[in-house]
């Protein structure tokens, strides 16, 4: 298999420091994963290109289960949806989505690219299935409160999911005036699922 390029620490630096070793596997299975899946990862290339020793894989993580299922909760946050006024939740999101599709090796994509290959494969979905709950789904229940928490959580996410494949399908960012139409459609969509 061909080595995927991983931002890279020295080796003796990385000897003495757990956690740049544990972030440096991180990455590079995250790399590994959303590329090549969980079927085509292997943990030699992971280990060869975070610069260590398969054992260390082991070591950092169990096993190959182990880290994939770091990699997805690594790669779902939901913080950011958080910052910010309630108010202004759905024009936010709304301009998120409807800014030019980020290149394929932006953070954001790989999130999404690995997730879209977690949800691809039955040895992965129930991975994928509990870190969604944990980092995305149950944060954004407790956060929205009030009637059907988990019905607007699911909702929202479902709405989620399918503004990402169309910003990654998409082949040119929006221009005017479609993007303020765009917008100014997909807000208050959003901002009903927030205000109850």
């Amino acid at each position: 298999m061909t080595s995927v390029a991983t931002p890279t620490l020295e080796r003796a630096s990385r000897a003495r420091n757990a956690d740049a070793t544990r972030a440096a596997i991180l990455a590079a299975g995250k790399l590994h994963f959303a590329h090549s899946g969980y079927e085509g990862a292997f943990l030699r290339d992971i280990a060869a290109d975070a610069g260590v020793d398969a054992a260390l894989v082991n070591r950092y993580f169990g096993g190959k289960e182990g880290l994939f299922g770091a990699c997805l909760r690594e790669a779902i946050r939901s913080e950011a949806l958080f910052a910010g006024r309630r108010d202004a939740f759905g024009r936010g999101a709304a301009k998120a989505f409807a800014a030019k599709s980020a290149p394929a090796a932006d953070e954001p994509m790989l999130g999404f690219r690995l997730i879209l290959q977690a949800a691809t494969s039955a040895n992965t979905a129930h991975m994928l299935n509990d870190a969604v709950q944990e980092r995305f789904m149950g944060p954004i229940r407790d956060w929205l409160g009030g009637e059907a928490p988990g019905a607007r959580a699911r909702l929202i996410s479902a709405l989620f999911i399918g503004l990402l494949v169309e910003g990654r399908i998409r082949d040119q960012p929006l221009g005017e005036p479609e993007r303020s139409q765009f917008i100014d459609r997909l807000a208050p969509i959003f901002q009903s699922l927030v205000d109850n």
